[in-house]
């Protein structure tokens, strides 16, 4: 757990940023609910008369002046979209980094199997990302009550353990991706989380793009399925598992297998 440990040492800082920051701004969001709450209906009927960029977000399956829809469209896309980049970054440096810094030798030279060190730099990976959540869920259930409402039990939990699931789908994906890399893989791991978000509003904007939900892991967390009909896609969160699970073998073979630049 020696690894595991430095690992979680070594980003606490860049952890409690991206945390502090997506907190703080669902908070804020929360905290301007009961100001512009009446003025709520006004503003849902013009977003549901948008066409395109009503089906993009979902506000057209979603009451703009209910809490719970409140949150789902701006709450939701704060975290899924802030935590999803914070998850690439994660995996996309947990193994290049050792390479790019020149580490690599010192790590090595240890009497530890390379498998252990991408087990453990993996955990360390996957316990970030469920730190976030729970504390930023914290945060949000703190917000609620600062306003004086209550969430929709179910919803919120359906809708935090899916952000929870496609925060660790990408950081799974980009920690394959990692062991193929020697130098600094952020851009590609930013590019393609948002790659993946875009997918998602091209899959509500256009029903010929409906294979896209295959794709991106964004379409099972969507706010307007999990708040509307307080359901879940388990055959696209499966899919995503098993995404996570292929991308993370293939980069267990491959780092285990590759020669290291010390």
């Amino acid at each position: 757990m020696t690894i595991l440990t430095h690992e979680l040492k070594q980003n606490r800082i860049s952890f409690w940023v991206w945390t502090a920051s997506i907190a703080f701004m669902l908070l804020i969001c929360m905290l301007m609910y009961p100001e512009i709450e009446s003025g709520m209906k006004a503003v849902t009927n013009l977003f549901a008369s948008m066409g395109s960029f009503t089906a993009a977000f979902g506000m057209d399956r979603l009451n703009f002046g209910e809490v719970m829809g409140f949150y789902g469209i701006e709450c939701g896309n704060i975290l899924s979209l802030g935590g999803g980049l914070f998850s690439a970054l994660l995996g996309i440096t947990a193994l290049s980094k050792e390479e790019k810094d020149r580490t690599a030798e010192f790590l090595l030279s240890h009497p530890i199997r390379r498998s252990t060190v991408v087990l453990q730099k993996l955990g360390a990976v996957l316990v970030q990302v469920l730190m976030l959540n729970l504390i930023v869920m914290g945060a949000s259930l703190a917000a609620f009550g600062m306003i004086g409402e209550s969430p929709a039990v179910k919803e919120f939990l359906l809708l935090h353990g899916a952000y929870t699931v496609l925060q660790a789908e990408i950081s799974c994906v980009c920690f394959g991706i990692s062991a193929f890399l020697q130098g600094n893989g952020m851009g590609i791991g930013m590019g393609l989380t948002i790659l993946l978000y875009f997918f998602n509003l091209i899959k509500n904007i256009s029903d010929k793009a409906d294979l896209l939900k295959y794709v991106t892991p964004f379409a099972y967390a969507e706010p307007a399925d999990l708040i509307s009909e307080a359901l879940i896609d388990g055959r696209l969160m499966g899919l995503g598992i098993l995404y996570s699970v292929i991308c993370v073998g293939v980069g267990f073979v491959k780092y285990v297998k590759k020669d290291i630049t010390a």
